[in-house]
């Protein structure tokens, strides 16, 4: 078990290293005023963040999967549809209120939306898709006519929006889709689609594992948006304070005791649901549920440590910087957000998890370094355009519009797999680091160039960037694979035409 944790601490390390490292760096230049205390405490918590992230993995790696796996398979053994369905349904509300992204992203905009109202919202739009994705599987269908569909819904959707004047709510919407696939979602629900598909068979069963994530993060926006319809709240947005200070003194054993209660209450309804499945249909044996129970203590203490170190060192950092380097240029504003988010999403704990499972699906042929270079590419081409939106006050639909149009076509021409791993990427890329460095380092920016009456229609958008952006790169490996196997393919062709008559053999 040791070993295991060094293992999963050392990977930590070279994930967050070059975002403390890059953070640290600007810290001794003119270009942002970092005080000692802030400097410090973002150098702990950046410690912190990779303790938090490696106890995070291990704990996924022996209770979140597991979990996922054995109640697709069992639910699926039972032959029981409706219990299937039902149960995927109430499980997707669950881990989605479980989510702490989500969390983060209701705190930051509570004074324009009720939080908790835009929490069950998520959920159940989460569940209602997390029950299509399980159909899917089921009925082993194609998931780009899905895609199809659903995306035609929700621009649809938009321009009721627009037509009844809530077109700011768009950002926000979209964001809520990036949130909800975060640590503790993407190692259940992708384990609960491989369970389902190793269980339902078919020849493309690692295919149809895939996509699960995909459909689950159309659901919050497509939820979003028609509550938003009916919000009458007003759009005018307060920044929280993001200053260190604010989460040191008297105000740290409070914000620790907050973590910590809703990480027990959020896993506290997964493992209650799960313990219910386990004496009414799955029946692990002893020992296997031991394992997930200590998976579930590493999971637990990892997460509070994650959210601990983000929000007290990383979530105020990310504002000033922001803030800073937008007020001294927008091209070094615009440099540092490419750079930054192209580093950052090797921080995120659930990018991890679908590496390796991608690795283990595809047997090696989507390698864990593949993923991670066409998602940081991505990553940091999404950050990068969204600092630009802001500095010249756009609408987001600018870029979601050609970006879904190219990465749905591009589905038409790639192996289904990479369309799959694509769409499930997306989600997967925008975790707690997106939404508590990245999305205030986005609001710092907008204060300073825009003023704060504009950052709920300009700041907010970049987690939907970060989520859109690695469809077309991954696609594009697929894209690349096929156009190689083509060529390989002709040039064998031409070599055996070129061949003289007297490799013929006749009889």
């Amino acid at each position: 078990m040791w070993k295991s944790l060094g293992s999963k601490i050392k990977e930590s390390l070279f994930s967050v290293l070059p975002v403390a490292l890059i953070v640290l760096a600007m810290s001794f230049t003119p270009l942002v005023d970092f005080t000692t205390t802030e400097t410090i405490v973002f150098s702990v918590s950046s410690v912190l963040l990779i303790l938090g992230i490696g106890l995070f993995n291990l704990g996924a790696d022996l209770a979140m999967t597991p979990m996922g796996e054995h109640v697709g398979v069992g639910l699926t053994k039972s032959k029981k549809l409706v219990v299937l369905l039902s149960v995927s349904f109430v499980l997707g509300v669950f881990i989605t209120i479980a989510e702490p992204d989500l969390s983060v992203l209701a705190s930051q905009v509570q004074d324009v939306m009720n939080g908790t109202a835009l929490i069950i919202t998520v959920g159940v739009g989460v569940g209602a898709f997390l029950l299509f994705a399980v159909v899917k599987i089921v009925l082993k269908h194609d998931l780009t006519p899905l895609l199809l569909f659903f995306y035609l819904a929700l621009f649809a959707l938009c321009s009721v929006l627009f037509e009844n004047g809530k077109k700011d709510f768009l950002p926000m919407s979209f964001d809520s889709g990036g949130v909800t696939t975060g640590p503790i979602t993407v190692p259940f629900i992708m384990a609960l689609g491989v369970g389902i598909a190793t269980t339902v068979g078919g020849k493309n069963a690692k295919e149809n594992s895939f996509g699960l994530i995909a459909l689950c993060s159309i659901g919050p926006i497509i939820a979003v948006m028609a509550f938003s319809l009916t919000s009458s709240g007003s759009l005018d947005y307060n920044p929280p304070d993001y200053s260190v200070e604010a989460g040191l003194g008297d105000a740290l054993p409070r914000l620790i005791l907050s973590i910590t209660g809703e990480v027990a209450k959020s896993l506290g309804l997964i493992i209650c649901f799960f313990f219910i499945l386990q004496f009414a249909v799955l029946r692990l044996p002893k020992k296997k549920i031991i394992q997930i129970l200590i998976g579930i203590i590493y999971t637990f203490v990892g997460l509070v440590v994650f959210l601990t170190a983000v929000t007290v060192g990383f979530m105020p950092i990310g504002y000033k910087l922001g803030k800073s380097l937008a007020e001294k240029s927008d091209a070094l504003i615009i440099a540092f957000a490419f750079v930054i988010g192209a580093v950052v999403v090797l921080a995120e704990p659930a990018v991890h998890v679908l590496n390796k499972q991608v690795e283990e699906i595809t047997s090696g042929a989507v390698s864990k370094k593949q993923m991670l270079i066409a998602l940081s590419l991505g990553v940091g081409v999404s950050i990068g355009l969204s600092v630009i939106r802001i500095i010249f006050g756009f609408s987001l639909l600018y870029y979601l519009i050609p970006g879904y149009l190219i990465s749905l076509g591009l589905s038409f021409f790639v192996p289904k797999l990479y369309t799959s791993i694509a769409f499930d990427s997306g989600g997967v890329a925008s975790g707690p680091l997106t939404s508590s460095f990245i999305l205030p380092m986005a609001i710092g920016a907008c204060v300073a160039t825009q003023g704060p009456a504009k950052v709920m229609s300009l700041a907010f958008g970049v987690v939907a960037m970060v989520a859109m952006t690695p469809l077309i790169t991954i696609q594009t490996l697929g894209f690349r694979a096929v156009v190689a196997k083509k060529s390989k393919e002709s040039l064998m062709i031409r070599r055996i035409i070129s061949k003289d008559d007297e490799q013929i053999i006749y009889f």
